[in-house]
């Protein structure tokens, strides 16, 4: 194992990597090293909190309460083994970004072709709405229970949370964790009382951890559980979120690391177990005992006043809805921002990421509220962990490979207890994935009458193209990385020393105090290579948009003259230099498109330009000059502060 110092890139078994899972927090908490072992402990916990809460999120109360209003304590057992999955490849991912720092949609990227690349990422953006869909009907819910507002108001209401994770986010990652772990506290403190108030069966909760046959509307709702459990987007965040721990790069401080990431995950995920386990046992006891159908969440929590015979119990009920909603909200986008820079090396600023993904998530439930009204939440919040579901074994199956490889892990590669155990879970959740596939299409063709010939005819090639991919990456053999040749540095380096790279530099001014850094940047770089040097302004006021060169008004008369006095100054001292030509250009109009344009034009090699630091809000209002130049130039652009 390579050392790596703190900002500097790290050398892992598959090379050189500039990127980072998270730049933002990348390695932003240190390990303390000269304290006790439960203080280090304390420094490690927080990541599997935070994707705990994917673990008990509005998706989740769907099926936990349908299932035990439908079918008592018997699903238990479904709950437990989900858990138990859930804890053992949380844990491989966690160990995949602690040991080769990559997160599980880097590692895709460095292994599979584009074409898998992008299928895989479009199978996590549909994982992330469907599971966002949850996150939007949950807390609308849970709005309309404790405010009396509308669904359909409430949904629209919870567009608006992107401000509050701009807020959250803004605080750093261990006040993230931090709010998260109350959110997820209160989210328990509900329902302990809850299961104090519904007096379950003790009998009958043992009963319901036996495993028994699964068909029909049981295997639906166990299916839906375990996408609800273990969830896809939840294994990307995993291996991302870990790596904000400033880990020692040794055998030994990452050995360390692993060990407390084990803990970590081992105790989130059952206190997410407890507290869904802890969702089925009231509506069980509810509801199934009672043998009262529950088909919309609003009418469990009005059902549970009137059952419990207390006020008390409603609205402890659509508190924790809330409280769930929300803190999956978090986890969502910060899963949706892993995987795009991951997957496709496309980075996006995070409140633009939550409002693209939070109106995907939107448009339907506004669609199924108001053609079907409240009544479509329920199935739709079960559909939506189904379809979490179909697409877990595309991230399971990668996971497994990976942390099993000698290439990539080296010495903390999965030993074969670990292996059998991932892939005996890996082979449970495809089987169940496939008789839901086969029940489903044979209910589609026979709904479909006489038109079935159509529906097989999509479905199944569809399908079986998905196991085809499926089995490709499951029986695949490992690429095998061919060692570079050794390179010559010294002779690098001399080619590196003769070679002259700028012809002509172009600076963007302002015609403020502020073009004193920049300049000095493009002084030196004309100097050091004998450069041509071009002074560029554009008028940007309502003149320079409307009139152009023919504006005549006193900014552009004050800008040409700046420019003039710059080069004519310039151009004589620079001339000593081996600067052999200072120009001045004026533009006109769109600050970007004018820059763009004259660097075209006057064949310049190297922009310098200025940039403020200002990010959020302040871009709209100040604007992104650098990023609105440099997606569009193939030329060096050097940002200066």
């Amino acid at each position: 194992m390579h050392e790596a110092a703190k900002g500097t890139y790290m050398i892992t078994r598959s090379g050189l990597h500039p990127s980072r899972s998270l730049e933002e927090v990348h390695r932003s908490v240190e390990i303390p090293s000269s304290v006790g072992r439960w203080r280090r402990l304390f420094a490690f916990i927080g990541p599997a909190y935070m994707v705990s809460v994917g673990y008990m999120d509005p998706g989740n109360w769907a099926t936990d309460i349908q299932g035990g209003a439908s079918f008592g304590y018997t699903l238990l057992w479904v709950l437990l083994m989900s858990n138990l999955m859930a804890v053992l490849l949380q844990t491989l991912s966690a160990r995949l970004g602690l040991v080769t720092g990559r997160d599980l949609a880097q590692a895709c990227r460095d292994d599979y072709p584009p074409f898998v690349r992008y299928i895989l990422f479009g199978f996590c953006e549909i994982a992330i709405a469907a599971c966002d869909l949850a996150e939007v009907l949950g807390s609308a819910v849970g709005i309309n229970l404790l405010f009396g507002i509308p669904i359909l108001w409430a949904v629209m209401i919870t567009g608006f949370d992107v401000l509050f994770l701009l807020l959250i986010q803004r605080l750093g990652i261990r006040k993230m964790e931090a709010f998260i772990l109350v959110l997820i506290t209160t989210i328990g403190a509900c329902f302990i009382l809850e299961i104090f108030l519904s007096k379950p069966s003790a009998a009958g909760i043992a009963y319901g951890f036996i495993p028994k046959p699964l068909s029909g509307a049981e295997l639906y709702i166990a299916i839906g559980i375990l996408g609800a459990t273990v969830m896809p987007h939840n294994l990307y965040l995993h291996s991302a979120l870990v790596q904000s721990r400033d880990v020692h790069r040794s055998r030994a401080g990452v050995a360390q690391a692993c060990k407390f990431n084990f803990v970590d995950s081992a105790v989130a995920m059952n206190l997410a177990f407890l507290v869904n386990a802890a969702i089925l046992i009231v509506s069980a006891a509810a509801f199934h005992s009672r043998d009262i159908v529950v088909t919309e969440i609003q009418q469990a929590s009005a059902l549970l006043g009137h059952v419990l015979g207390t006020r008390i119990a409603p609205i402890v009920f659509a508190l924790a809805l809330l409280c769930a909603g929300q803190s999956s909200t978090i986890t969502g986008t910060l899963a949706g921002q892993i995987t795009m820079e991951g997957f496709l090396r496309f980075k996006i600023r995070p409140w633009l990421r939550r409002l693209i993904t939070r109106s995907i998530a939107i448009i339907p439930a506004v669609l199924v509220i108001a053609s079907v009204g409240e009544k479509g939440v329920m199935q739709l919040l079960i559909l939506s962990q189904v379809i979490l579901s179909l697409q877990l074994p595309f991230a399971v199956v990668p996971l497994i490979k990976f942390t099993g490889s000698k290439e990539k892990m080296g010495p903390f590669a999965s030993g074969p207890v670990i292996k059998t155990l991932a892939w005996f879970a890996a082979v449970i959740i495809i089987v169940l994935n496939v008789k839901l596939v086969s029940v489903t299409i044979g209910q589609w063709s026979h709904a479909a009458g006489q038109y079935n010939w159509l529906v097989l005819g999509m479905a199944i090639p569809f399908a079986a193209c998905l196991a085809l991919l499926l089995a490709w990456m499951t029986f695949r053999r490992e690429r095998v990385i061919a060692t570079a040749a050794p390179v010559d540095a010294d002779a690098v380096l001399n080619a590196a020393r003769g070679h002259k790279l700028f012809h002509r530099i172009g600076v963007a001014l302002e015609a403020t105090p502020r073009d004193a850094p920049m300049l000095a940047e493009a002084i030196a770089l004309a100097k050091a290579h004998s450069a041509e040097l071009v002074l560029i302004h554009v008028v940007e006021g309502a003149g320079g948009h409307w009139y152009g060169p023919q504006t005549g008004d006193e900014e552009s008369r004050f800008d040409e003259e700046y420019l003039r006095r710059l080069s004519d100054r310039l151009c004589k001292e620079l001339a000593l230099y081996g600067v052999p030509k200072v120009n001045a250009v004026l533009g006109f109009g769109d600050v970007p498109r004018q820059i763009i344009h004259i660097s075209k034009q006057h064949g310049i090699d190297m922009l310098v330009m200025g940039g403020h630091g200002h990010t959020g809000i302040w871009d709209w209002l100040h604007g992104q000059t650098i990023a609105g130049v440099r997606h569009k130039l193939s030329i060096p652009v050097l940002a200066v502060r």
